[in-house]
């Protein structure tokens, strides 16, 4: 008999996270599996991307007023949600109260907030049955927990916990409630452990599924020239990612200054979404509109990947970057900056390289980079020789209930 599988996730919009649970689902044998793939909201590009053998279960209404505007869900009459979610805001602001300033700046606890706020309000889900393994893919992890009945509990670290602030208190509960918790690298470990070093015992290493067949296919997919035309002596550079402070897209104005004032002839192209008035500003108070262009939201961006010269992840922080790795399956020339985890991500020279942090050490980085053409040749011939796939990692998730 089949075993049965429960993933939530909040929705799927562009993201890493969400890019990474469609390679993890895509790897699941249907054979030997029956997965039920529960999301909050039906919304976001990626949602025509989940694999056919997945059983798609129909959106709740409740669940959709988790992370949705108050004022909507208040005209739609979930009046106890939206009351929840209010007094969740009263709370954080409380505790908001007796931070630092600086913990202040990097808090990220009202997620933990609305989840336990809300958490009464939402329909029970055992309706659908015992599983034999319920996932939680994107933390609050409070409806696997508490909302699904399943033999083993599993689920997510995505982030880098030296670089954001929780409220211990009142996340430990949860992490506990779980029978095992996923960290994507050895480097979310370490910063997730000095945050909870009572869960030391409940964590296991699943790194980031990426299908290299899957990556190369769909770069086949779309013609890109006509956004991204190539230009004799032209270096196109590509990020991707939100617009928000940890991507720091909103400096890369700034970067480009510096580099063209270096000397080097390029576009940096943005596959990106999200409140962009930083960056709009920092465009027109460098006059760098010539060199940076906003292509918007990408439903599959591994085309754009093929078409640059440079894959370029300017980051303040990441867990572990998923573009990263597959731009490194389509043999392209990677430079990140050294957020605290970029050491686990690139071997520097060897499959990409790291610049410092810091608006013109990046772009001296940069710059350097695109002039050494012999060096990004060795990187890239070293890309054609490893294998960045990394399908293998299933085989943990299968040995917790097979």
């Amino acid at each position: 008999m089949k075993k049965r599988i429960f993933v939530n996730i909040h929705y799927l919009e562009i993201g890493g996270a969400e890019r990474a649970l469609l390679g993890l689902l895509s790897v699941f044998d249907s054979n030997k599996i029956d997965i039920d793939l529960f999301i909050n909201q039906h919304t976001g590009e990626f949602m025509s991307l989940v694999p056919d053998f997945v059983n798609l279960l129909p959106e709740i209404p409740e669940y959709t007023c988790i992370e949705r505007p108050i004022k909507d869900i208040v005209k739609e009459k979930y009046i106890g949600i939206a009351l929840r979610r209010i007094l969740a805001r009263y709370k954080h602001k409380q505790y908001m109260k007796t931070l630092t300033v600086g913990e202040r700046k990097h808090d990220s606890s009202i997620f933990q907030y609305v989840a336990n706020a809300v958490e009464t309000e939402l329909p029970s889900l055992e309706y659908l049955g015992e599983y034999d393994l319920a996932i939680s893919f994107l933390q609050p992890h409070n409806i696997v927990l508490n909302k699904v009945k399943a033999k083993k509990k599993i689920c997510w670290i995505h982030t880098d916990y030296s670089t954001i602030h929780v409220n211990h208190d009142l996340e430990l509960p949860v992490w506990q409630g779980f029978d095992r918790v996923v960290s994507i690298s050895e480097d979310c470990t370490k910063s997730f452990l000095h945050c909870f070093p009572e869960l030391s015992k409940k964590i296991i290493l699943i790194e980031n599924i990426l299908s290299p067949l899957f990556v190369r296919q769909q770069a086949e997919l779309e013609d890109v020239s006509i956004e991204m035309p190539s230009e004799a002596g032209v270096t196109k550079i590509l990020s991707i990612g939100r617009f928000c402070p940890p991507k720091h897209f909103e400096a890369v104005p700034q970067i480009c200054a510096e580099m063209e004032r270096l000397g080097v002839n390029f576009k940096w192209y943005v596959i990106g979404y999200g409140p962009d008035a930083e960056i709009q500003e920092a465009l027109d108070k460098y006059h760098m509109r010539h060199r940076m262009i906003l292509l918007g939201k990408k439903t599959n961006p591994y085309p754009y990947i093929k078409a640059c010269d440079i894959y370029a992840q300017p980051s303040i922080y990441e867990g572990k970057s998923v573009t990263v790795r597959e731009a490194q399956i389509l043999y392209k020339p990677v430079v990140i900056t050294n957020y605290p985890t970029a050491k686990s991500q690139i071997t520097n020279g060897v499959d990409g390289m790291i610049v410092p942090l810091d608006e013109y050490e990046t772009a001296v980085g940069i710059a350097d980079f695109i002039k050494k053409k012999n060096l990004r040749g060795k990187i890239i011939e070293y890309l054609k020789t490893h294998d960045f796939g990394n399908e293998s990692e299933v085989r943990k998730i299968y040995n917790l209930i097979l």
